[in-house]
């Protein structure tokens, strides 16, 4: 993307009224699809539209991805990632840049949970499924389920961040759905505890995961994992989502 049409498309956002929380700034973690501390495996084979990132954990914690080193030890690639790899033990500068970058996640996480007040606390007792969710926080004192097919409604100005204080498990086969233009990148995931995304289920949204994110067979995601422990895929495809309020906080790193 060209300078020009980002501020293209930054300025058509800008002209257009939003609903929901302001924008968490994701930083230098906005640019990558899957970011961990402790690690990432899949069992092949997966596909990862996006940079993918360890740290402080060394390359070795990245598992099943049959790394190839590029000519400056600088970072990776892999024929199940589109997009580079990166991880502490690299050469210089990507150390220092995953610090950065590892902190930025650490920064937005916090913020995400921080926000008050909720417009709605303990919907469905946090039970998703069958909702349609408008923009807006979302708290759950609890963990939170989606056993069947929920919806996200809204347009692509529209932001919407759910906080919870346990996990987010999403059973097998079922969809978070978009419709009126809503963009998985104005969608926040705050979750203390773990994600897990059951086998053929597919998500929408930015992951900000204090533990652990799983993601069974044949599971997707259209958005980020960032993560504060593990991260597991099981022939899974995550797709970085295009532009939105959230994603333009990082507009200065990608161009």
């Amino acid at each position: 993307m060209t300078k020009f049409v980002l501020i293209a498309a930054l300025g058509a956002i800008a002209s257009v009224s939003a609903a929901g929380p302001a924008a968490v700034n994701l930083g230098k973690a906005g640019t990558y699809a899957i970011l961990s501390k402790s690690g990432i495996s899949t069992v092949p084979t997966s596909a990862i539209t996006g940079n993918i990132g360890v740290s402080p954990i060394a390359s070795t914690a990245i598992t099943g991805f049959s790394l190839k080193m590029d000519s400056t030890n600088r970072s990776a690639t892999s024929t199940q990632v589109t997009g580079s790899v990166y991880a502490a033990d690299y050469a210089a500068p990507t150390p220092e840049d995953l610090t950065v970058t590892i902190g930025d996640m650490e920064i937005a996480y916090t913020d995400a949970a921080g926000r008050t007040p909720p417009d709605h606390l303990n919907l469905g007792s946090g039970d998703l499924g069958g909702k349609t969710l408008g923009p807006g926080l979302y708290k759950f004192g609890s963990s939170v389920i989606i056993p069947t097919d929920c919806t996200i409604s809204g347009l692509p100005t529209d932001t919407w961040i759910f906080q919870m204080s346990g996990d987010l498990t999403m059973a097998a086969n079922k969809r978070v759905k978009l419709i009126g233009g809503a963009l998985a990148s104005n969608i926040v995931w705050q979750v203390a505890g773990y994600v897990e995304v059951g086998a053929g289920a597919h998500m929408e949204g930015i992951l900000l995961v204090k533990t652990a994110a799983h993601f069974r067979t044949d599971s997707s995601l259209n958005g980020r994992i960032l993560a504060q422990t593990a991260v597991t895929l099981q022939s899974s495809t995550v797709t970085q989502p295009y532009l939105g309020r959230f994603l333009a906080q990082t507009a200065d790193i990608l161009v």
